[in-house]
Order: structure tokens, then sequence, then C-alpha cells
């Protein structure tokens, strides 16, 4: 049997990382843009370094406005294309089991600051609370994620419109866009710090953080992290007409590889 289950297909694994490349564009031109250095958490100097690669502060915030409207209308196509994918995301990911996810959301980080032999001499249960295709500390960060990146989407146009078509009573509108703009990309780039210390470096969601190259997830760290989830696979799995196969093996549609390549 094989060891490895479908988690992502391409066009996810492609959003994703055109996602994150926009986002460290638009970010490094952002602060770049943002000329007050009393606000900007990089002081004087990287806004003058990046008009410079730019040619000026004008290029630079043309440059800015681009990527933003790339980003913009490339998920507003793929919602367009993959719009019953898309709503599958946004009704998982705002899916909320409060009691078992209150719990998870106490134990999860004392396992990753004090660990489990710490936990058991206070007497505390190490397991978690069973979780589906998303952990709650993953949905944690993608709900606020989605919220702001609509604001930081809708203040971006509002600037980017200020000196064509708005008319100069709605200065107050563009005042206010430029202040959530900026609060709202500092609250994401925060959570971004976590989401990537947790897939990228958390050795225990490396596995996970693979799928985002290859696509796929071994069996075991699925039984794991996610069980609500495999017992979904399984249950389609037994659902569907015996052809010989499982539902796993044409998912994976990969070898069996040795346990030490197992979580």
């Amino acid at each position: 049997m094989n060891n490895k289950i479908l988690r992502h297909n391409t066009s996810d694994i492609i959003l994703h990382w055109f996602n994150a490349l926009c986002w460290f564009l638009l970010l490094i031109t952002g602060l770049g843009v943002l000329g007050n250095h009393q606000i900007n958490p990089l002081g004087k100097w990287f806004p003058a370094m990046m008009e410079s690669l730019c040619g000026g502060a004008e290029c630079l915030l043309t440059v800015h406005e681009i990527i933003g409207l790339v980003w913009i209308s490339a998920f507003l196509l793929y919602l367009l294309l993959n719009f019953r994918a898309s709503m599958n995301f946004l009704r998982e990911i705002f899916t909320i089991h409060p009691r078992r996810d209150l719990v998870w959301l106490l134990k999860k980080p004392l396992q990753l600051t004090i660990g489990n032999k710490a936990m058991r001499r206070l007497g505390l249960n190490t397991e978690l609370p069973p979780q589906g295709f998303y952990n709650v500390g993953q949905k944690a960060f993608a709900q606020p994620a989605v919220i702001l990146g609509l604001i930081i989407a809708v203040t971006g146009i509002i600037m980017f419109l200020s000196d064509k078509v708005l008319a100069e009573e709605q200065t107050v509108l563009v005042i206010w866009s430029i202040g959530i703009h900026y609060v709202a990309v500092g609250l994401v780039t925060a959570g971004l710090a976590i989401h990537i210390f947790m897939a990228a470096i958390n050795i225990e969601e490396r596995p996970a953080f693979y799928s985002m190259f290859s696509g796929y997830v071994p069996v075991e760290h699925v039984k794991y992290h996610n069980p609500l989830w495999y017992e979904e696979i399984i249950q389609e799995e037994q659902s569907l007409p015996d052809s010989g196969t499982s539902r796993t093996q044409e998912a994976t549609g990969v070898q069996e590889q040795s346990t030490a390549d197992k979580i």
C-alpha cells in the first residue's frame, strides 16, 4: 500500500507560491513607498535604497501598484475559475468547533514551548483533540488573512484611484484607507511570521510544508495531525465501487517507501 496522500493539487501550489511572491514584493515596495521614517519600521535607509533601485519614488509607487493589481486580478480569476473549490476552502477555514478547538489552542503552544515531558510532569494530558484538513491553528491564521486581505485589496484600490477618478471631497476616504491599509498589512505580516515558523521551521509540521512543493503528505502524518480528514478519506473510499485499488493508492500514485520516510 502506498503511504502518501494527495493534499494539494497543482493549481493550489501555484497559487500559494504566487501569493507568497506577491506578498514579498508588495511588502518591500510598500515599505519603500512609506517615506515617513517615524512610522516606517526600517527607518530612512530602506525607502532611500528602494527609490534608488527603482529610479525614484514615483517609479517605485508604480511598481507597487502594478504588483498589487496583478495580485488582486489573479485571485479574482482563480475565484471565477474555481468557485466551488474556493467556497469549500472558505467553509473549511471558517468552520469552528469551540469546545474541541479551544483545547487544541491551549495545548499546542505548551507542546511547542515546554514539551510533552514537562506537560506530563504537570499532570497534563498531551493528546490533542482530532483535527480535520486544517487544524485550528491554521484556521486562526487563515481567517484574519482572508478578511484583512480583502481590506488590503479594497483600500489599495481606493488609494490607486485617489488621483485618477476620486473627487476632492473624498479625501477623507483616502486618508482613512491609507491608515487602515498600513495597519492591515502589519497584522498580516505578523501572522505570516508565525505561519512561516509553524510551516517551514517547526520539524513536526515539515511534511505539510513539503506538500506545498510535491502535493503529497505521508499517510502517518495525516493520521496523527489530521485524523478527521483521514476518516473522511476512508469513508469516501469505502463508499466507492470496488475497483481493485484504494482511493488512497489512486490519489498518490507513488510506490511504497521505506519506514524511514514515515513520520
